[in-house]
């Protein structure tokens, strides 16, 4: 009877976790979407302005709203063979959209110089200096870009 009942809160706490996966996954790729969204601007009859996140639909005058990208210029921390090098990324193994900027920089030949801020002492330091809060943290020169998108990286990227 006594193993039996330490069998059964194994299994519960095995579906607990299962079940607490999912939803950070879950939330995860609702995240994911919500920040690849683009904001448009319309102007009803009135000439109030309104912005959604659906091109079509209301009006045929919709049109994209160019935002700018969240960059501002880095603390000098790094020594000037990194600034040199170009882009520094600072991860996590977890991290999905750390994984999505990884991809992208080896897909059209970016190098990049990474650390995983949970396994690399230095990368760590480097990035607590920075006084980041989420991961991916890329700097590119002395820019600074906090997440990744394609496009944001692109304008921080080709600008530099």
């Amino acid at each position: 009877m006594g193993l039996r009942h330490e069998l059964d809160g194994i299994v519960i706490l095995t579906m607990h976790r299962y079940f607490l996966l999912a939803l950070l996954y879950a939330s995860t790729l609702v995240c994911t979407q919500v920040a690849s969204a683009e904001v448009y601007k319309w102007v009803d009859e009135q000439g109030q302005a309104h912005y959604t996140d659906q091109p079509v639909g209301i009006t045929s005058g919709a049109s994209p709203v160019d935002l700018p990208v969240n960059t501002y210029t880095a603390p000098q921390i790094l020594d000037s063979a990194y600034r040199r090098s170009g882009v520094v990324m600072y991860s996590a193994s977890w991290c999905t959209v750390c994984r999505k900027a990884r991809k992208y920089f080896r897909q059209i030949g970016i190098t990049f110089t990474e650390y995983d801020i949970e396994r690399s002492v230095k990368g760590r330091l480097e990035y607590n200096k920075l006084g980041a809060r989420g991961v991916p943290v890329i700097l590119v020169g002395d820019k600074r870009l906090n997440g990744f998108t394609e496009e944001a990286f692109n304008k921080l990227y080709y600008k530099n």
